[in-house]
């Protein structure tokens, strides 16, 4: 079982199993919400993933793909916890329907966090220019 929980420790959450993808996110979305270039994010069943301390905040914000992206995050310390990304309409699929895309700097693991190898870059036409493409990772213009 591999646990995670924000800066101040109000909230704890955690995941069973092994992810589904480890990513970066490059929209300009995730350069808001992180403060930074991108996003590193550690993708889980959402079926395998719980918060077992506190109770997030959340906002949800209309993302590039018109969809729904459903930010999760801590009310007391601000730390950026998990995204779930959703329908725009009830009759547009979800994105990742079953999937929880956690930020990998919350996992209390470093050796989890510090994955050796990329799956993918979202969004790679928002990259900013000093972030080079990581080697080996696919590489998506947009998400999907």
């Amino acid at each position: 079982m591999t646990k995670g929980s924000c800066m101040c420790g109000a909230i704890g959450y955690e995941y069973t199993g092994e992810p589904m993808v480890t990513a970066l996110c490059h929209c300009t979305d995730c350069q808001k919400w992180s403060g930074g270039a991108y996003t590193t994010n550690v993708v889980v069943p959402r079926k395998d993933f719980k918060v077992v301390k506190g109770s997030p905040k959340h906002y949800n914000i209309k993302g590039d793909s018109g969809k729904m992206n459903d930010h999760w995050f801590c009310g007391d310390c601000g730390s950026s916890l998990y995204t779930e990304l959703e329908e725009s309409s009830p009759n547009t699929p979800k994105v990742m329907p079953d999937a929880v895309c956690i930020k990998a700097g919350g996992i209390d693991d470093k050796s989890v966090r510090d994955f050796k190898k990329l799956g993918v870059e979202f969004y790679c036409k928002d990259r900013l220019g000093f972030a080079a493409p990581v080697e080996g990772a696919e590489q998506k213009p947009v998400f999907g």
